[in-house]
């Protein structure tokens, strides 16, 4: 049966993700972010993502499309005549809710993007209220990846950025706001582990600029702007620390 309810979600689908992106106007295209330096590469949950998320649907709706129809089956036997009557209303039961969790999951699945650039990250899902966050490298300072027993069966794992400060989200039309400690989760991807090597990558990059102002390709173009090699990964944060806490000083009021 669940091949049947399948192919029909499919079909009603079609019709709802254009009704969907035409109302809530979402956005087909990956967001953009001003790349300096590195061409932008966007990417998508990986196919295996979506067969894990329908897998898991099934299995919660075993109960949900198992219960109806054992009921109804009793008020058959029993009654034939009312089970004849609630033939319909149990096929309905048990079907409508499959298609919309089923499209639900489409949705969910074809509106995730994660885009990267030399200098950061942002991660877009929602589809009644689009949420977008942005990850600067410069404040990065963990990449895992996680990948449970079922995520391995399907060929995919989640790629978590953890960072300390200074990532920004945005809600709706525009509407953003500066978050504290963050964390960033690329979910279902094919080739995670490539993924957090780039992105540790673009990290280094930005840390061996100096204090994250300078652009690895403009230091490449003037070498005497260039930090010198003995400047080591923990100096830089030093440096910034400082930098920091002088910007604090001269923002505080006197008196």
């Amino acid at each position: 049966m669940s091949g049947h309810v399948d192919a029909a979600a499919a079909w009603i689908y079609r019709g709802v993700w254009a009704t969907v992106v035409s109302w809530f106007r979402v956005p087909a295209e990956p967001p953009t972010l001003p790349a300096r330096g590195e061409p932008v590469r966007a990417l998508r949950p990986a196919e295996g993502y979506l067969r894990y998320l329908k897998f898991l649907f099934w299995v919660a709706l075993i109960p949900g499309d198992v219960l109806p129809v054992v009921g109804w089956t009793l008020v058959a036997l029993a009654v034939p005549v009312l089970g004849l009557a609630l033939a319909i209303p149990a096929l309905a039961l048990v079907v409508l809710p499959d298609v919309i969790a089923y499209v639900g999951i489409h949705l969910r699945y074809d509106t995730t993007w994660y885009v990267l650039t030399d200098r950061s990250l942002r991660i877009r899902r929602g589809i009644l209220q689009i949420h977008e966050t942005t990850i600067s490298f410069e404040n990065v300072q963990n990449v895992e990846v996680r990948q449970g027993p079922l995520q391995r069966h399907f060929g995919i794992a989640d790629v978590l950025v953890t960072t300390a400060g200074g990532s920004t989200q945005t809600h709706g039309k525009g509407q953003s706001s500066t978050l504290g400690a963050h964390v960033g989760l690329l979910q279902g991807l094919d080739d995670a582990d490539a993924v957090r090597n780039q992105i540790l990558a673009c990290v280094e990059r930005t840390r061996a600029a100096g204090l994250g102002d300078e652009h690895p390709h403009q230091l490449a173009a003037h070498p005497a702007a260039a930090v010198s090699p003995a400047l080591s990964l923990r100096h830089v944060a030093v440096l910034r620390d400082i930098r920091d806490s002088v910007r604090r000083l001269a923002s505080a009021p006197l008196g």
